[in-house]
């Protein structure tokens, strides 16, 4: 068993109190997922974690972190175990090459894209799922191994001050954002704010840091500003379609089945076929490929890793279906959206041969112009030859209201109700998208058609 933690290392990292003597092979936050010999740390949620100390043991916990005194189990017992979390995470910021992602769109894409990379370089440790919150970035990087080599961690926000904080503790040497765009308009007043929020992410890099940016946000000032004073010695390097940037996109032939596309890294031209259908696919492979160069892996290695790289669950993950004797393809883009991402899968689902269905959910937390947001996607929808557009959700109603009558496919109020009368529409050789804000219940619109039955929001 390889040690990550011991009493003794937690209580320097925390200033805790140690009972008992014990070593940790990993870190649970959830004893759904504890794994024998790991070190349990109980948060508050909708539930404190206390609770399920007992339950943490029985599945095999070497030790606890409490903020109750407790006797007779192996255990450190602190103030409050969110902050332990970021002290242990803390006292790791001095391992591996680190780098942050964050991003409106894109950050989860980018950072699979440079986690598949660096494990064909080197001992790889990177956040799972989307774990890039105030708890899910220290977890991340309270399990690092110490012998990591390249350490990947997505970030993201809802308020303007999360990122500073969230960099700060990784202290990365590279901060990339994927892109700015309209998303959680509801905490800002405006996209510039969101992108002096995204630069956040800056706050903590090294003195030496390198900070990536897409080359086309419109907010370069704004990072810039971020960058400015103290931060003089980090040098900003851009990525996308303008000549001059340090990650450049040459050429891009999309298809239904991937893109061949003619980057320029660093100087450095390398022609390939990416596996991701849709444009800003390339833009995340450009934007992967700038960040895997700048850590010295060879550009070849990193491109080859590209080549083999699966699809992400709920990130245009394509499906071969059935259902009712009618074979469609199944393109799942239900993990999340917002105005952005969603043109880029309407733009992808175009590319498709044979009849286009986008069966679109609500994009949640876009303030006060979020029916105007939503309603605008309809020449996107027309401009991309999609035949039959069915819109699930209260604000998608915005956008049923403006669709033309050829390609109005119903509105629906909830998920279970468009799967009902969803699949009758549908003919063989369809091509499906279903995409929506993770909330909107769409993941589970997905799920039906893959077992095809019916499900509730």
């Amino acid at each position: 068993m390889s040690v990550l933690w011991t009493d003794k290392t937690v209580v320097q990292a925390t200033g805790g109190e140690a009972v008992g003597t014990w070593e940790a092979s990993g870190i649970s936050i959830d004893t759904r997922t504890l794994q024998a010999g790991d070190l349990f740390i109980p948060l508050k949620d909708v539930r404190d974690g206390h609770e399920f100390i007992p339950m943490a043991f029985e599945n095999g916990a070497a030790a606890v972190i409490s903020e109750r005194h407790i006797e007779d189990v192996p255990a450190v017992i602190v103030k409050s175990a969110q902050q332990a979390l970021e002290d242990m995470a803390r006292s790791k910021s001095d391992l591996a090459q680190r780098v942050a992602i964050t991003g409106s769109v894109g950050k989860t894409s980018v950072k699979e894209m440079v986690a598949h990379i660096c494990r064909a370089a080197g001992k790889t440790h990177a956040s799972i799922k989307s774990y890039n919150n105030h708890w899910g970035v220290p977890y991340t990087l309270a399990g690092m191994p110490i012998d990591t080599e390249y350490g990947i961690f997505e970030m993201g926000m809802n308020h303007a001050g999360e990122l500073a904080y969230l960099s700060q503790i990784v202290q990365p040497d590279i901060a990339a954002i994927t892109k700015i765009a309209p998303a959680h308009l509801a905490n800002f007043e405006s996209i510039r704010e969101i992108a002096q929020a995204k630069a956040e992410v800056f706050r903590g890099l090294t003195p030496q840091g390198l900070a990536i940016v897409p080359d086309d946000s419109g907010y370069e000032d704004a990072f810039k500003e971020e960058l400015a004073g103290s931060y003089v010695t980090i040098k900003l390097l851009k990525f996308g379609s303008q000549k001059g940037s340090h990650g450049r996109i040459v050429s891009a032939v999309n298809s239904p089945n991937g893109s061949q596309v003619e980057l320029n890294i660093l100087g450095k031209t390398v022609e390939f076929e990416l596996p991701m259908v849709g444009a800003h696919w390339v833009e995340n492979a450009t934007c992967a490929l700038l960040i895997s160069s700048t850590l010295g892996i060879v550009i070849d290695v990193a491109v080859n890793a590209l080549k083999t790289m699966g699809k992400i669950s709920g990130r245009g993950e394509s499906h071969a279906v059935t259902i009712r004797r009618k074979k469609i393809i199944l393109i799942d883009e239900a993990y999340n959206a917002n105005p952005e991402s969603m043109r880029a899968a309407i733009a992808a689902l175009g590319l498709h041969d044979g009849r286009k269905v986008a069966v679109l959910g609500d994009m949640l937390e876009l303030g006060k112009t979020e029916k105007k947001l939503h309603a605008h996607l309809k020449s996107h929808l027309e401009n991309h030859n999609i035949d039959l557009v069915v819109t699930c959700g209260p604000l998608m109603k915005a956008l049923h209201d403006e669709l033309p009558e050829n390609i109005n496919g119903g509105w629906f109020e909830n998920s279970e109700d468009c799967a009902a009368k969803l699949i009758p529409m549908l003919k063989s050789n369809d091509t499906v998208m279903i995409k929506g804000s993770n909330a909107s219940g769409m993941s589970k619109l997905v799920t039906a058609f893959k077992n095809n039955k019916k499900t509730r929001k």
